[in-house]
């Protein structure tokens, strides 16, 4: 249950990151920082490894690159789910996604969450 909170709180820090560097995302009130937080979480751990699995052979061709598609579809996603949050396009969700996975590390890592258990 802690492992579970910290990463809530490294994707909620990814998520308000991302608001402020990137300009095409948009995320409205505090709550909905953290039902955002949540549904990423669910969506990548669900959806996330089906959608690597159906597209495998296109993930092959391009030498893994797709799975940044996959990323940011899954962003775009839960921005689609939710309406406090808002993508402009691919290239936010990209980027967007790109932030919030990087602070997610760097916080995990800091904070002594540990993914192998």
């Amino acid at each position: 249950m802690r492992e579970f909170l910290i990463r809530v709180l490294c994707v909620i820090a990814g998520l308000w990151v991302a608001t402020h560097l990137i300009p095409g995302i948009h995320i409205e009130g505090g709550m909905t920082f953290v039902w955002a937080a949540v549904l990423l979480i669910v969506v990548n751990a669900l959806i996330r490894p089906l959608a690597i699995l159906f597209t495998l052979p296109l993930t092959l061709l391009t030498l893994g690159l797709f799975i940044f598609v996959i990323n940011a579809a899954m962003f775009g996603l839960v921005a689609a789910l939710l309406d406090g949050m808002s993508v402009s396009g691919f290239f936010s969700a990209l980027f967007g996604a790109l932030v919030v996975g990087l602070v997610s590390i760097v916080g995990m890592s800091l904070l002594g969450a540990d993914e192998r258990r």
